[in-house]
């Protein structure tokens, strides 16, 4: 018999969600690059529950998610992981057409969209600059606890019987009579299936077990973090631009601000660049007339996502027993529930629940790269 049914290769909040749903069923090694989990995309997160963010294919796994974040089932304890915040998504004079596209992209979702004229938007932002005239709210964003979500994931997969192995990258794999051979660490093990769970570098791991990179692209994101007068009010909801040139939003009496960059990078733990610092500050300058008085934090992340920017579930076309759970983008904490349900029926052949029946898993499938 193989030491595993499963390994998935990294521990961020997609391994570590995946490692939770699947760990009650079979023999679940995770297995862990870096000294702690969630290292680098899922540490470095300011991430919030929108559904209409990733777009009109994400949003089902969003809006299923929501009721789970909302209320955890027994084991992930006892409050939820949501926080109200709201979310506003401005337009400057002349881009009125763009918030018309944007609600068309949700008609009939379920999605609730206000439209909000100047006058509802200067009672939330003063000082907001005077060519933005109009904008959308979504009244359900909410704040997500990120790091009580990853680690209760990881606990419950523990107390499940999961094994989570440190400083363990994948070094090869290969597999033969029905299942994969692995070295992580310089330590080998077996299993029957092979899952990608690795972020960023989901290409190389595949690259790694001899299976066919799918163009698993990372995308560095910059955060800094703000003193500002006035001081960012914890009512203020999560403000973004329409054409997705910023986003901003409180965070302990501090401004949280992102140029909502995406330059394309090699995986890497990756640093904030000066000139994406600065765009963002100029971005910030030019919707409000706020004063900033310190930049008091900075950091960046990697974002990954497959050439058609929707999700990787299922197993490969090209290889039995590899399982891809990867390309999740900025919207992996949002979506874990659900596509940890999700992947977990692929994976072990279960029957969908009442959480994920709906889901078109086919919009998810790998096989769709050929």
């Amino acid at each position: 018999m193989p030491d595993y049914d499963v390994v998935i290769v990294g521990a961020g909040i997609a391994g570590a969600s995946l490692a939770a749903e699947i760990a009650p069923h079979c023999r679940v090694l995770v297995a862990e690059a870096e000294d702690r989990p969630g290292y680098h995309s899922t540490g470095r997160s300011a991430a919030f529950w929108a559904e209409s963010y990733g777009g009109p294919k994400v949003q089902p796994l969003t809006t299923a998610s929501g009721p789970w974040l909302h209320s955890p089932p027994p084991g992930y304890g006892d409050r939820s992981f949501l926080a109200p915040r709201g979310a506003l998504t401005l337009a400057r004079t002349g881009e009125e057409h763009l918030l018309d596209a944007f609600e068309a992209d949700f008609a009939g979702s379920g999605v609730q969209m206000e439209r909000w004229s100047r006058e509802r938007l200067d009672a939330l932002l003063p000082g907001l600059a005077s060519d933005i005239q109009a904008a959308i709210y979504e009244p359900d964003c909410q704040d997500i606890d990120v790091g009580g979500l990853h680690q209760a994931f990881l606990s419950v997969a523990r107390r499940a019987g999961a094994s989570i192995a440190l400083r363990s990258p994948l070094e090869q794999a290969a597999y033969a009579g029905g299942q994969w051979t692995i070295t992580l660490g310089g330590n080998q093990v077996s299993a029957t299936w092979l899952v990608d769970a690795a972020g960023a570098w989901a290409d190389p791991v595949a690259e790694r077990a001899g299976v066919r990179p799918l163009g698993v692209q990372p995308y560095r994101r910059t955060v800094l973090q703000l003193r500002t007068t006035p001081a960012a009010s914890p009512d203020l909801p999560l403000t973004l631009g329409i054409k997705g040139d910023y986003y901003f939003k409180p965070e302990a009496g501090r401004l949280w601000l992102s140029p909502h960059d995406e330059t394309p990078e090699d995986p890497a733990d990756t640093a904030p660049d000066e000139l994406d610092m600065a765009l963002a500050i100029d971005r910030f300058g030019q919707v409000v007339d706020w004063k900033i008085e310190a930049v008091e934090h900075r950091w960046a992340g990697q974002r990954s996502f497959a050439p058609d920017r929707l999700p990787l579930i299922g197993f490969a076309a090209d290889a039995p027993g590899f399982f891809w759970f990867a390309g999740q983008g900025g919207f992996g904490i949002q979506t874990a529930p659900a596509a940890a349900r999700l992947g977990a029926a692929i994976l072990l052949g279960l029957t969908p629940d009442a959480m994920i029946a709906g889901i078109d898993a086919q919009m998810y499938n790998p096989a769709r790269f050929g």
